[in-house]
């Protein structure tokens, strides 16, 4: 997949990204997932994390690490953290490490903690809550770079995902380019709705007929 097709991904926002989901019939969008430090669009490849509960026989890792440091500038760490509701699967120290390498963000499927410090670090972090319960003695890393679940959508290592005000919306990698397409082409119809209310058209008008046909291509 190549870096501009993320790009591309990065200049819609979820709601056209939905959309277009909607439209080619792909499962991608999450609800409930909110920004906890910086409020802001952020997009890219995804590094799975698989989170669960502590065993003695799994390899003493600090959660999440070796997915930071085996992504690149742009990736984004998504962290399916469901065996508690009160442990953080992301803290500060991680978003500091994340943010000077690039990336352009986190998601947890679960808490995170140290938004504070995520804040001052300039990296969005987006999560089902924000705790300041640790992960030490509640959950631990079973897996990374393998398939995840968030939400109702399963994720793979490698698909994209893009984040904003909005929430979050993931797409399978083998349906990346017809569906950033098919976004790009729905935003451009809003673009042009926005320019016609700006220009003192009545909203009903603008809105009446375009707004039913948005994910009809032409």
């Amino acid at each position: 997949m190549s870096d501009s097709l993320a790009d591309r991904l990065r200049a819609v926002d979820t709601c056209a990204l939905s959309d277009a989901c909607d439209a080619l019939g792909v499962p991608g969008t999450v609800i409930g997932l909110d920004a906890h430090s910086v409020t802001k669009r952020f997009g890219g490849k995804v590094q799975t994390v698989r989170l669960g509960p502590p065993s003695p026989d799994i390899p003493k890792r600090h959660l999440c690490t070796a997915a930071v440091d085996a992504a690149a500038p742009g990736d984004v760490v998504v962290v399916e953290n469901h065996a508690t509701e009160i442990a953080a699967g992301w803290g500060g120290i991680l978003s500091r490490a994340a943010a000077a390498k690039g990336l352009s963000g986190t998601i947890v499927d679960g808490p995170a903690r140290d938004m504070d410090e995520s804040r001052e670090a300039g990296y969005p972090v987006f999560a089902r809550r924000a705790t300041s319960f640790t992960a030490r003695g509640r959950i631990a890393e079973l897996e990374w770079d393998v398939p995840i679940t968030v939400g109702d959508v399963n994720v793979r290592p490698g698909d994209l995902v893009l984040a904003d005000g909005s929430g979050v919306v993931f797409v399978p990698r083998d349906r990346a380019g017809e569906v950033v397409r098919k976004a790009e082409e729905i935003a451009a119809k809003e673009a042009g709705m926005a320019r016609a209310v700006e220009a003192g058209r009545p909203v009903s008008e603008v809105m009446g007929g375009n707004y039913e046909s948005m994910l009809i291509s032409k």
